[in-house]
């Protein structure tokens, strides 16, 4: 017997599928679960910034006093997770609300550090971005642990602490790579290496780029995977070097040297076209091709980035500059197209559309056109006073860390696309 589906039968489960598209779709328009956002790389897809950020256009919801961290906010649905170091001892997670603020719970644990004096001027707290995923958010503290934490109780699932674990020194500046979910997996350069661990119970997998940790271990820059030649793989930039790692074994795929003062590869390597661009703190800015599999260096400027990291919008990089400026460049040609006055001494930056948002250290939010031919500036306003964590947006909200507070903004109805 052949079943013929009815027009209402039909029609019943277009609107259904209809139903679970428009819920996936709110769902992930209002999420920015990780480092840099849903895909890992400052861009927020499928929305298109106004041409002004006035309170016209975005408004302030509320404020809240928090102590000290660098840690940039999650947002999923309606919760906002943020990390604090109190009294110099203690690490804390806090769950708000992220319509009233209101807070749903705090966890904490004993883990605060103090880092080198001649970096005191950077703070002694908890800067590492953590990751959500699956109900569960993975926090990284500064003395080299890992905690995942249950999102909607606080409740502690399991903790690594890495130099007692692995037997390796704590890092003189504290845990600074964000963490990366991957299906099961969950990838950090912590413990004096790039470890893969099973996110469910924190097992590790296998360790790869074993540096020892310490003051010249223990990589600043974040992991991101990458596509190259019809594999995934690892893309990771330690303190010497950047890198392709097997994802499943852990084994080092290629390698070429990054030149930096003392090993600071601080950005997030970002990809293009089979290519990755990098710049670096007392070295240049590059693109390094992969096409055959092996790193080719396409072309270097004598130019100098820091702790930003770039966006892409078509064939353009824009990065905030170690001398403070914003510059732009033009990938294919290998030239820089323009380059801004100086502004503060860091910034995160977030595109959508053709334009970016971008949060100063002082605590400015600057809208830039992402012009390839000037810096054109559209709008600013004063969003803080000490604003080193980075950004979190989605297309309902804005969410400005500054170093003692937190503040929501939303987007008013009729800026979106």
């Amino acid at each position: 017997m052949t079943f013929k589906p009815s027009s209402v039968s039909l029609a019943a489960l277009f609107c259904y599928l209809s139903l679970l598209a428009n819920v996936s779709a709110q769902t992930d328009a209002n999420v920015w679960d990780q480092w840099r956002g849903p895909h890992r790389d400052g861009v927020l897809q499928d929305f298109s910034l106004p041409d002004s950020i006035s309170d016209t256009n975005l408004q302030k919801v509320w404020e809240k006093p928090l102590q000290p961290s660098y840690s940039g906010p999650i947002v999923v649905g309606d919760q906002l997770f943020v990390t604090e170091t109190k009294d110099k001892k203690f690490e804390v997670v806090k769950c708000l609300n992220l319509k009233t603020g209101e807070q749903k719970w705090e966890t904490q644990w004993e883990g605060a550090m103090t880092v080198p004096f001649f970096a005191a001027a950077n703070g002694s707290w908890i800067r590492s971005t953590p990751a959500f995923s699956d109900g569960i958010l993975y926090v990284a503290g500064m003395k080299d642990v890992l905690v995942a934490i249950d999102g909607k109780t606080g409740q502690q699932k399991w903790k690594r602490d890495f130099p007692t674990e692995e037997g390796t020194a704590v890092p003189s500046f504290g845990f600074v790579c964000s963490p990366m979910i991957d299906g099961d997996f969950l990838y950090v350069q912590a413990g004096g290496g790039l470890l893969k661990l099973k996110k469910d119970t924190g097992e590790t997998v296998w360790k790869a780029l074993a540096d020892g940790g310490g003051m010249y271990g223990s990589a600043f820059s974040s992991p991101v995977i990458e596509e190259v030649n019809g594999k995934r793989q690892l893309v990771v930039q330690t303190r010497a070097e950047l890198c392709g790692v097997d994802i499943e074994t852990g084994s080092k795929l290629w390698g070429i040297a990054v030149k930096s003062f003392r090993g600071m590869n601080i950005l997030t390597p970002t990809f293009f076209e089979g290519s990755v661009f990098t710049s670096t703190y007392g070295g240049t800015t590059q693109l390094i091709g992969l096409d055959s599999g092996n790193p080719v260096p396409k072309w270097s400027l004598p130019i100098q980035g820091y702790m930003s990291s770039p966006v892409i919008i078509d064939n353009y990089a824009y990065l905030h500059l170690r001398n403070q400026r914003y510059a732009c460049f033009d990938l294919k040609e290998g030239k820089e197209t323009w380059r801004s006055k100086p502004f503060g001494k860091y910034a995160s930056l977030i595109a959508a559309g053709d334009k970016i948002l971008a949060l100063d250290a002082s605590g400015e939010l600057l809208l830039i056109k992402a012009n390839p031919n000037e810096f054109e500036l559209l709008d600013s306003r004063t969003v803080g006073d000490d604003s080193w964590a980075h950004l979190a947006m989605t297309n309902q909200n804005v969410v400005v860390r500054n170093l003692k507070q937190v503040a929501v903004y939303k987007w008013v109805d009729g800026t979106k696309p």
